[in-house]
């Protein structure tokens, strides 16, 4: 009987077409989120902290000090596909700054948007706005942001996207001419479409550019060394859209994807398990195998499967490169994750830097002991699906994890 009340549950759970993040356990909408940016909202409210700087642009820069998010990350849309369309457009971009924590968009006149991870939730998104006590109002977004950042394009999970489109002259994306959702393996001939790019790519893309329909829109190289005969560079805080700031974007945003996956589905298959048979355990039944699948999905995108080859060289700036690599661990030799090679690939070693991320530290026990496991033995050669990367490589990747990487197995 009582595995028949549950299981209507089920049912009726599933009828009522509520996303499975927001049933039992997790209960997403409903849980407090225990983020930094909740911790700062907390800290306005008591007054045990106050915001620097009345500007638009102090209160960005602010916002970004206490989120720990380098400035040197930004890149910039101009297309109108997020929640402030009315202001952006080619002349008003919306600029976007990232670390592996958390990710601020910031348009001039509007509103800052935020997610931060939380370590039970993943992304958790807010909007910040002038106002509240000590100038800055911040609220969670339940509704606005779900409808774009809960769907299968972010693995049926709160998540990220990164879109490439054709923007007519007034930012508004020409679906008609099609649009491509951005991986570390989408060629450069379909990315940047509605995005500035600063630096130089050996291969054509859809950046820095305005369509029509039944216009050209074949891709073009470009070699744009700032923005500032494109917009007034005055209302941001860098005059820059780098180029190796939003590969990194792209990789980073899947992979904080999986992670929330494998999290979000592992911790409700491990409650209706548990609920089904309690006498049981989860993990060498259903759980269990959501975990083993994550693990394999983890895998292959930390080593950087299908990757699109970026050519004869990407040139981005200097400052995002030195700031990003100086956020990881280095071996006593001197080895890191985090060294760029952009040509052939995008990093020296093939294994993401995600792995240092509280994304990946907070998985699930079972679902982070599959992950390193996995990892090892691909390093270790017995996986010959892994053939992009040769022995020298992998040898490399595995001395710096032993070092680096609290837990890897021994």
């Amino acid at each position: 009987m009582r595995r028949l009340i549950i299981l209507l549950a089920l049912v009726r759970s599933v009828s009522g077409q509520a996303d499975f993040w927001d049933l039992p356990p997790i209960r997403y909408s409903d849980t407090r989120a225990e983020d930094s940016l909740s911790r700062l909202a907390a800290d306005l409210a008591s007054g045990a902290k106050k915001v620097e700087g009345g500007s638009e642009l102090e209160r960005l820069r602010f916002v970004l000090r206490e989120l720990d998010v380098p400035e040197e990350s930004q890149v910039m849309v101009f297309s109108k596909t997020s929640h402030q369309n009315a202001l952006i457009h080619p002349k008003n971009p919306r600029a976007l700054y990232f670390s592996e924590e958390a990710y601020v968009g910031y348009v001039p006149g509007g509103a800052i948007e935020a997610v931060v991870v939380d370590p039970r939730l993943g992304p958790v998104f807010y909007l910040i706005e002038p106002g509240g006590p000590q100038g800055l109002k911040i609220e969670r977004d339940l509704s606005n942001c779900m409808s774009c950042h809960g769907t299968a394009r972010t693995e049926n999970v709160p998540g990220m996207q990164i879109r490439s489109v054709y923007p007519n002259a007034d930012g508004h994306p020409l679906l008609s001419m099609g649009t491509s959702h951005v991986n570390h393996d989408t060629p450069l001939a379909e990315r940047w479409g509605g995005y500035y790019v600063t630096g130089r790519s050996s291969l054509p893309h859809l950046g820095n550019r305005t369509y029509e329909e039944d216009g050209p829109d074949e891709p073009l190289p470009s070699d744009l060394r700032d923005l500032r005969e494109k917009i007034d560079v005055t209302k941001y805080p860098r005059a820059t859209s780098d180029i190796v700031a939003l590969m990194v974007l792209e990789h980073q945003c899947r992979m904080h994807n999986l992670l929330t996956a494998a999290s979000l589905q592992y911790q409700r298959a491990h409650f209706l398990g548990r609920a089904l048979d309690p006498s049981a355990d989860p993990d060498l039944g259903s759980a269990g195998r959501v975990a083993d699948g994550a693990a394999e999905r983890i895998v292959a995108c930390l080593l950087f499967k299908d990757e699109v080859d970026p050519g004869d060289g990407i040139e981005g700036g200097e400052a995002f490169q030195k700031t990003f690599t100086a956020r990881f661990p280095r071996t006593k030799n001197g080895g890191s994750l985090a060294d760029f090679k952009l040509y052939g690939r995008l990093f020296k070693n093939r294994c993401s830097y995600m792995i240092y991320s509280r994304s990946f530290q907070d998985l699930p026990p079972r679902v982070k002991q599959a992950v390193l496991l996995k990892l090892k033995a691909v390093l270790a050669g017995e996986d010959a699906a892994y053939d992009w990367l040769k022995a020298s490589e992998r040898k490399r990747i595995g001395e710096i994890l032993a070092e680096t990487v609290p837990g890897w197995p021994g």
